[in-house]
């Protein structure tokens, strides 16, 4: 059996796998002006010196309550959203964020800041990778990872109280390992749902989808990157 799919005759099984193909590529592109975006406002509120002002107030607080509520209403309601509001709203989920992670740049030097985010992308990108090859379904990891997930909010909730340094060095290592396996998890998915027919769908379905795609990617990749910060990062002090 035979498909159309652009202007090319294809079996089945490879128009699913250009339609993957396509579909991932909108999704890591989407992902990459999140991360873009979030590193320009970092900068520009570092330079300006927003980020001090924001880490010193309750205006930091603010922020992050404004982020979550972005990101719980955007998962949520994204299926009723037009693609325009959904692509508006993680690119302001992005900015906020770049505000907030520019409060790192108080802690930690420019110059391991940079290196650590050079890790992580190589880290992710591997990751990533492998999610997109292997032959192995990755679904199964999907409740240990979340309840991994659970685990890390609830005892940096707690260490907030206990200020150990055990205890955050070891959130922070499972942090990493979390979020490694959340990375190759989340692309898998993404990937079958690109092979399910979405890019038949119309425009408006296609980018939703892919917006949250991205969403999931940019939270795996920001979340790598300042678990791995916590090993790597070289203090200001």
């Amino acid at each position: 059996m035979e498909l159309q799919y652009g202007t090319r005759s294809m079996s089945h099984t490879q128009a699913r796998q250009e339609a993957s193909t396509v579909f991932l590529a909108k999704v890591f592109n989407w992902m990459a002006v999140g991360l873009g975006l979030t590193g320009v406002a970092a900068l520009f509120a570092v330079q300006t010196g927003i980020t001090y002002a924001i880490a010193t107030s309750p205006l930091f607080f603010i922020l992050i309550i404004g982020e979550l509520g972005l990101v719980f209403y955007l998962s949520a309601r994204v299926e009723k959203m037009t693609a325009s509001t959904a692509t508006t709203l993680f690119l302001l989920y992005s900015l906020l964020n770049g505000l907030t992670l520019s409060a790192l740049f108080l802690r930690y030097t420019p110059a391991s800041i940079g290196s650590t985010f050079l890790v992580t992308a190589g880290m992710f990108g591997a990751m990533a990778a492998y999610g997109m090859v292997t032959k192995k379904d990755l679904s199964g990891m999907g409740s240990f990872l979340f309840m991994g997930l659970i685990g890390i909010i609830i005892a940096s909730i707690v260490n907030i109280f206990l200020q150990s340094s055990a205890l955050y060095w070891v959130v922070s290592g499972i942090g990493v390992l979390v979020f490694v396996g959340l990375t190759a998890y989340d692309v898998q998915k993404i990937k079958e749902i690109g092979e399910q027919g979405i890019m038949s769908q119309g425009e408006g379905a296609i980018q939703r989808y892919a917006i949250m795609g991205a969403l999931a990617l940019y939270l795996d990749f920001i979340n790598l990157f300042i678990f791995l910060l916590r090993f790597l990062g070289s203090s200001r002090d």
